[in-house]
């Protein structure tokens, strides 16, 4: 499964409603809106590049008041959840 974050710019007065329009896409996972440098970040999981590419260019852009995107590409996943199940296994009886 590969996984692509969405950094997602809006029109302020559209800000909301792109975030749901953006949540219904399919393959688009999450839709978190934040402080910073952009507006929205979407989180998608597809099975192919090619999906990506059709998800971001060919539904997040065309949402009314999505105005930029950048879009980057997970190459591997840490966190401290992954680390205690992979010492756990095996220890359920």
């Amino acid at each position: 499964m590969i996984t692509a974050f969405v950094l997602i710019q809006t029109a302020a007065d559209r800000l909301t409603e792109a975030a749901q329009e953006i949540a219904d896409i399919d393959g688009v996972t999450e839709v978190y809106s934040c402080a910073g440098d952009v507006d929205l970040i979407a989180v998608i999981r597809a099975s192919e590049h090619e999906r990506i590419a059709e998800i971001v260019p060919g539904a997040i852009n065309k949402v009314d008041g999505v105005v930029d995107t950048d879009t980057h590409i997970a190459f591997r996943s840490y966190s401290k959840q992954d680390s205690e199940d992979a010492f756990s296994i095996g220890l359920e009886s």
